[in-house]
């Protein structure tokens, strides 16, 4: 059986978008090049990609709807059913599970009712499990609306889940203002950040990811390098080739290893 056309947004609607979609398509060489900021300008409209959306992105682009619909359901980013108002992702990868991440979200789907990417019945929170976010110095962490909420327990994200059920104001550890995940998704769309103190908010590293930076600036002493096979390298070692990495100092295969030193290559590449 042919499925039906897709439904079309109301007049007004439609005008809006297009002209959004228009200045976004603008700043491409190629139109179709425009697509994914065009699905978050979608899902900017309705909280998620629906098959209206889809045909609008087609129609855009000059795309055919199985174009669009290959793109739309490849990323994860673009819901394809009716999401929270505040999408609450909890990291599950490796770091995070081992901090805690792992009890954090089978706390949450439990106090919450709900399972992987599943909303709650107020609509206000999508609980899903993400991976890594690049912040594991501050393990575990939780992501609302991609805004960092470091350092958490089962007891403190609790307390967050319920704030943001009940409207009451929430501030992420670092970064910018929290929002809803419609204007995340516009801001996504290439759409100015317009909330008060975004612009001066930043992320900010945390003291375990800037120890390398520490130590190329000469803030601390380096560690010294052991060969892994014997103690005597530090006393074969020229002088000056102390490196806090034996990346540092690429090697001749035969003074990486001097147990098993390699022998000349003869003209054939054989030794």
């Amino acid at each position: 059986m042919p499925q039906l056309p897709a439904p079309e947004y109301p007049a007004e609607v439609r005008e809006r978008l297009a002209a959004d979609a228009k200045e976004i398509i603008s700043r491409y060489p190629d139109s179709r090049s425009a697509l994914l900021p065009l699905l978050h300008l979608v899902q900017s409209e309705e909280g998620h990609v629906t098959r209206t959306g889809m045909q609008f992105c087609a129609d855009m682009l000059e795309l055919t709807t199985a174009e669009v619909t290959a793109v739309a359901t490849f990323y994860t980013m673009y819901r394809r059913k009716p999401s929270g108002d505040y999408q609450v992702g909890v990291c599950t990868n490796t770091l995070c599970a081992v901090m805690g991440g792992d009890a954090i979200f089978e706390e949450l789907k439990e106090y919450l009712g709900v399972g992987n990417n599943e909303t709650t019945d107020d609509g206000k929170v999508t609980l899903e499990h993400i991976e890594c976010n690049a912040a594991c110095d501050f393990a575990p962490v939780v992501m609302v609306n991609w805004e960092f909420f470091d350092n958490q327990t089962p007891q403190s994200a609790k307390r967050l889940v319920d704030d943001l059920r009940a409207g009451r104001e929430v501030a992420p550890t670092r970064g910018a203002p929290l929002c809803t995940f419609k204007e995340t998704a516009r801001m996504l769309a290439g759409f100015p950040d317009e909330r008060p103190g975004a612009v001066e908010a930043t992320g900010g590293a945390g003291p375990a990811s800037l120890i390398g930076l520490r130590l190329a600036k000469g803030e601390t002493s380096a560690a010294r390098v052991v060969s892994p096979r014997a103690e005597s390298r530090r006393d074969t070692a020229q002088p000056g080739s102390e490196h806090l990495s034996s990346h540092d100092a690429p090697q001749k295969t035969s003074d990486s290893d001097p147990e098993h030193p390699a022998g000349p290559v003869n003209e054939e590449g054989k030794g």
